[in-house]
């Protein structure tokens, strides 16, 4: 049911290396490639490592950095996919709920009644909840929290997993044990990601929320979003255009995903934990990427020069280096 497959970039791929190795995966030989540089004063300060991959609007691969087949964890950059998996086995949420569902958010009032009512029409409420308990990540939002405990709700994966649980309400699932890898809810996440990036999940852990997550390789990755972003399918598409259309769902205001995709009609965005970027421009150009490091604040100077080399161009909003309260320097793009 999937619009591509890996066959059709079998001409691109073929020279990068050998089939994805599951095990052992600490004797991996990981060529990490410069992304971006921290230049203070004219100097080189800092330096962030990594791996990434640029399809165009053809699937071909436009620009490599790094190695194509290293393993990692996606993190949140999935949620699309994991959305995509609840909907196919039922889930029939109003396109507010699906942009949560796929969202990293900020924890404003907006984000936790939203994950809320998500809940309710499943006839749930907050204590089914098993995701980790936290405060809100945006720093206004946590700036209004306060002293508040932490909750499940405020948690910025809440979205998720209220879609979740109301996805096995619909199946008559249990929903004590909703985040086991066996559960029918994560095998079907798992084979939605596996068809998507035309390989097997080499390994599984826990994200930090507490749900399930899969090692997969850097280029299985950069297939699956390039496939998600080009597919027929009216499922993919829906939940893509949810992401579209409530941007500031999907993230926050201030945030880097919600303000690009609002600057950038037809752009979609998704960041993960450790430096983990996902995005798509409507035509299908792809970019994919992690910083070794785990950093994000050169993420968006990443994607600029990415996407400017396939001829999409934006700007965006570069972090300051600065000294003595002055800017005297920049982040940039490695050439």
């Amino acid at each position: 049911f999937f619009f591509s497959s890996r066959r059709r970039h079998t001409r691109y791929w073929r020279d990068w290396s050998s089939d994805v190795c599951s095990s052992d995966l600490s004797n991996r030989k990981m060529s990490e490639a410069l992304l971006a540089e921290y230049v203070r004063g004219g100097i080189v300060e800092s330096k962030h490592f990594g791996h990434l991959i640029a399809l165009d609007a053809s699937g071909a691969p436009v620009l490599i950095k790094g190695d194509p087949n290293v393993l990692i964890y996606p993190r949140s950059a999935i949620k699309s996919i994991q959305a995509s998996a609840m909907v196919r086995k039922g889930l029939d949420q109003e396109v507010r709920h699906l942009a949560l569902i796929c969202a990293s958010h900020s924890g404003s009032r907006t984000h936790t009644e939203v994950a809320l009512q998500i809940l309710k029409t499943a006839g749930l409420d907050e204590s089914a909840l098993q995701c980790v308990k936290d405060r809100p990540i945006g720093v206004q939002e946590r700036k209004e929290w306060g002293d508040q405990e932490p909750t499940r709700l405020a948690m910025n994966c809440s979205g998720k997993h209220a879609g979740m649980l109301a996805t096995c309400v619909v199946n008559n699932w249990p929903i004590e044990s909703y985040l086991d890898p066996a559960h029918p809810l994560q095998v079907a996440i798992r084979e939605e990601l596996e068809t998507l990036a035309g390989e097997k999940v080499a390994h599984i852990s826990v994200d930090g929320c507490g749900a399930p997550l899969f090692l997969l390789s850097m280029r299985g990755l950069a297939d699956a979003f390039y496939k998600l972003a080009t597919s027929t399918d009216p499922i993919h598409k829906k939940i893509i255009a949810a992401c579209l259309a409530y941007p500031e769902l999907v993230a926050g205001i201030g945030r880097g995903d919600t303000e690009l995709m609002k600057q950038v009609p037809g752009l979609f965005m998704k960041v993960g934990a450790e430096g983990v970027q996902s995005a798509f421009y409507k035509d299908g150009s792809t970019v994919f990427f992690k910083v070794s490091d785990g950093a994000e604040r050169a993420h968006q100077v990443i994607l600029q020069d990415a996407f400017g080399k396939m001829g999409i161009h934006f700007e965006v909003k570069h972090p300051e280096v600065l000294g003595g309260g002055q800017v005297i320097g920049r982040i940039r793009a490695a050439k």
